[in-house]
């Protein structure tokens, strides 16, 4: 088990986690596993991507109860059923300093069914809006879908924001053109695969009210077998 990230001296610290539903590279499926690895992180925010079953009603396959006993960890609700975490797979962890203010759901355009979900909160009072994401497979689609979260965004009161999660990018200098020049996009390293370590698919975009002290891949432990991908981080604080 990887021994919790220190924290930041300033700021708070931010992750972004596919956790392949519980399936680590051994083909277990131990959500206990997956739990030790996002307390881990440190994080005061986590964002999940992968977090319900495919099939069916798509129940969590980490479930609430499982976290609340294992953590201190609570979901937003973003699900619009009873047995999800997630909205699409993509569900927002936070800790118990955090204080959510609102929720949004960010229907997606794309050849696959895809969805980013949002969140406004407030972290010891510092104003802080996550979206959550896992773009698409296509370019394209992918293009298409940060055009969408661009546009909603500029539809909302101006606010510290970060954009995080699975960008599916193979390509470490993808330049995501929709995002700029508001936003950054940071590839904190080659997260995917766990064991070859082959691309940065997992992704950090911060506007221009944030900066990033710090980022980087949880590798170690059970970060290195209990998903396809790591989990990815960054330390945040107000830019000056």
């Amino acid at each position: 088990m990887p021994a919790t990230l220190p924290a930041p001296k300033h700021g708070y610290r931010v992750a972004s986690y596919n956790i392949r539903k519980c399936l680590g590279i051994d083909r277990r499926r131990l959500p206990e596993r997956t739990l030790r690895v996002i307390v881990a992180t440190g994080a005061a925010v986590v964002v999940l991507q992968e977090s319900d079953r495919r099939l069916g009603v798509r129940p969590a396959a980490l479930t609430p109860d499982l976290i609340a006993a294992g953590s201190d960890y609570r979901p937003l609700p973003v699900a619009t059923s009873g047995v999800s975490l997630g909205w699409h797979g993509n569900a927002i962890l936070v800790r118990s300093e955090v204080e959510m203010l609102d929720v949004h759901r960010i229907e997606l355009p794309g050849l696959e069914p895809r969805g980013a979900v949002a969140a406004d909160l407030s972290i010891n009072g510092h104003a802080l809006r996550i979206v959550a994401v896992h773009l698409g497979l296509r370019s394209a689609d992918r293009l298409h879908q940060l055009r969408r979260i661009s546009d909603w965004l500029a539809t909302r009161p101006r606010a510290p924001t970060l954009i995080m999660g699975d960008f599916n990018e193979w390509s470490p200098t993808a330049p995501f053109p929709p995002l700029h020049p508001e936003f950054d996009v940071l590839a904190p390293g080659p997260s995917y695969h766990a064991r070859f370590r082959l691309a940065p698919l997992d992704r950090i975009a911060h506007c221009n009210l944030l900066h990033v002290t710090a980022c980087g891949v949880l590798d170690q432990g059970d970060a290195a077998r209990a998903s396809d991908h790591l989990p990815i981080w960054a330390d945040v604080r107000a830019a000056h």
